[in-house]
């Protein structure tokens, strides 16, 4: 998906793409000056981004038979990003500008990512079911990762431990 759009003299530029794996990997940009820890413009992306799959899951009724919720960490598994915005006047956050810290570009930046992402799904309803499914795995894999570490944890808890005859566990 490629998103290019000026919004109050600011010009948002996304490219993103999902694959089989299941690491994110996100560059940001500002001023064409890499922002490795990200800042507002990430969070601007990562917010559309699950509110957008979220809302066409529900909307489209693809959530119905799963008992999970989609979260962030599920709509970016296996996500290839690039993130550049060109803004008038850029405030980096430290002496290596590795932050942006514009809070307007947070707005910008998830308005553009909604409306566009929105007009994609609708166009490529084959390409949305495909993202939204690959999310919903990978929300069923955190749930039963969960629930595996929370047994594993409470079997060792309780083994360590003898209880008296009516406290035993069940």
């Amino acid at each position: 998906v490629e998103i290019l759009k000026e919004r109050d003299d600011t010009l948002v530029d996304i490219a993103f793409q999902y694959n089989d794996g299941y690491v994110e990997n996100i560059y940001t940009y500002a001023n064409n000056v890499r922002t490795s820890e990200g800042g507002f413009h990430l969070v601007g992306f990562k917010t559309a981004l699950t509110r957008s799959i979220n809302t066409y899951a529900t909307k489209n009724n693809l959530l119905k038979n799963s008992k999970v919720q989609i979260t962030g960490d599920d709509t970016r598994e296996g996500l290839s990003c690039v993130i550049s915005v060109i803004i008038p006047e850029p405030q980096f956050e430290g002496q290596t500008k590795e932050k942006l810290g514009n809070s307007e570009v947070r707005g910008i930046v998830e308005s553009v990512m909604g409306e566009r992402l929105a007009e994609f799904f609708e166009e490529n309803p084959n390409t949305a079911r495909q993202i939204v499914e690959k999310c919903i795995q990978a929300a069923v894999s955190r749930d039963a990762a969960r629930k595996a570490r929370d047994l594993t944890r409470r079997n060792s808890a309780l083994d360590s431990m003898t209880l008296p005859g009516k406290l035993s566990d069940c």
